[in-house]
């Protein structure tokens, strides 16, 4: 089995038992999303600037690897032509329940984003890429076929993750806090079949990427760097957020 279908499992596993990344907005958040009162996330708590969007009123966006509706409800509140792309089924059920719910269409897609995204060159004004390439082992594509549906000028908006953060244990106390595994992250290859069970089980198969296949991967797809931020798990869940960020989002746009 490819390790994109043991993450496809794991997040229709996290779906229906509520993970919090599963969640759909409510039907008062939507209501107060068309009134003009809304945000979003791209990293877990810093919500997005809105001067990233621009205004979204007939803009054809991609929520790519972004289903659950969480996202995806806002930006058709507010006027946008919307596709959820995502791997896992349950997200996008998820994500049609919020749509029937609330009266409005999107349209859903079924997809692996390691692969050829399943839509036109120039087919899109925005992607919103939500932290989900930690689930991915090789980078390089997935920024070329952002670039390739984007119309020009389009933007692409990604959360990612520190890859520091894969160096440490985890643990509740920061006097148990060790180094533990060098970079890159990469369970395909670095633990033994029992180790790589018992990750699979926790977390699923994630990787670390540098910042070079993060942002330079970008500017050589193509791109343009137009604004950059730092965030932070919640401190309760992840003691090193006393120390460090743990997250990025970055703001990039097709020349």
């Amino acid at each position: 089995m490819s390790y994109t279908k043991i993450n496809e499992q794991l997040w229709d596993r996290w779906s229906q038992e509520g993970d919090q990344w599963t969640r759909p907005i409510s039907s008062e958040e939507f209501q107060q999303a068309q009134q003009g009162n809304w945000h979003v996330l791209l990293t877990p708590t810093i919500p997005v600037p809105k001067e990233w969007f621009g205004s979204l009123h007939g803009k054809r966006v991609l929520g790519l690897a972004s289903g659950g509706g969480q996202q995806g409800p806002i930006f058709c509140a507010l006027g946008a032509d919307v596709t959820i792309m995502d791997q896992s089924a349950a997200q996008l059920a998820t994500e049609k329940a919020v749509a029937e719910r609330e009266g409005y269409d999107i349209e859903l897609v079924k997809a692996d984003m390691t692969q050829r995204f399943p839509f036109d060159n120039d087919s899109f004004d925005l992607i919103f890429h939500p932290v989900s390439n930690t689930y991915v082992e090789e980078l390089a594509s997935i920024w070329e076929e952002c670039y390739r549906v984007l119309r020009q000028g389009g933007r692409l908006l990604t959360g990612f993750t520190n890859p520091e953060i894969y160096m440490f244990n985890e643990v509740e106390k920061l006097e148990d806090i060790r180094l533990v595994h060098p970079l890159p992250y990469n369970p395909l290859k670095d633990f033994t079949d029992a180790e790589r069970e018992a990750i699979i089980k926790e977390e699923g198969l994630q990787f670390s990427h540098t910042m070079e296949t993060q942002i330079r991967g970008q500017l050589q797809a193509g791109f343009l760097l137009k604004d950059f931020y730092e965030d932070y798990a919640n401190a309760d869940e992840y003691i090193l957020s006393h120390y460090f960020p743990q997250f990025y989002a970055s703001l990039a746009v097709k020349l």
